[in-house]
């Protein structure tokens, strides 16, 4: 009869199911780290697609193309929203408009109130020579990874995303 000292021997020098036994300890932080590696970037990719978005925007007040038209927020939206990546119902624009560079503000607006979606902000064309910000605003949808990896900062585990441009509206007739 094998001895505890000779079972723990055997133990230590098999190799069958090494690999599976390794593949098994790492996996779940290997595909963690993927999957947050590969959330990060598409959230990037859409930040960026959102702020080229924001710059479309802006050239169209800045232009005078928006104020000529009497352009809604929602006409605004649909000429600059990327629907590859953004599911435009849920993208809204806050337009402002001030005398002097100083008295803007690019902080991102609120889009929960008391738990409640705000779909309603300010939308401002400005006249030629004033200062404008146009800002695109959007609840990007983020899957909580395994291993407690969360970039979500608004409820129903979304972040907020915005895209931003401040300028000086152009004289035009």
């Amino acid at each position: 009869m094998p001895t505890f000292r000779d079972i723990m021997r055997r133990f230590c020098r098999a190799r069958h199911g090494t690999t599976a036994v390794e593949f098994a300890l790492i996996a779940p932080a290997f595909l963690a780290t993927f999957l947050a590696l590969f959330q990060t970037c598409i959230f990037l990719f859409a930040q960026m697609a959102l702020q080229d978005a924001a710059q479309e925007a802006a050239r169209y007040f800045l232009t005078g193309q928006a104020q000529k038209g009497n352009w809604t927020s929602t006409q605004v939206i649909s000429k600059v929203c990327p629907a590859v990546l953004f599911n435009c119902g849920n993208l809204y624009i806050v337009v402002q408009n001030s005398n002097s560079f100083s008295g803007t503000s690019t902080t991102p607006p609120p889009m929960y109130s008391n738990g409640q979606p705000i779909t309603n902000y300010a939308y401002a064309p400005g006249n030629p020579g004033e200062v404008m910000v146009v800002q695109l605003v959007y609840a990007w949808p983020v899957i909580s990874g395994p291993l407690g990896f969360l970039i979500s900062n608004l409820p129903n585990s979304s972040a907020e995303m915005m895209g931003v441009s401040a300028f000086r509206v152009e004289p035009y007739s």
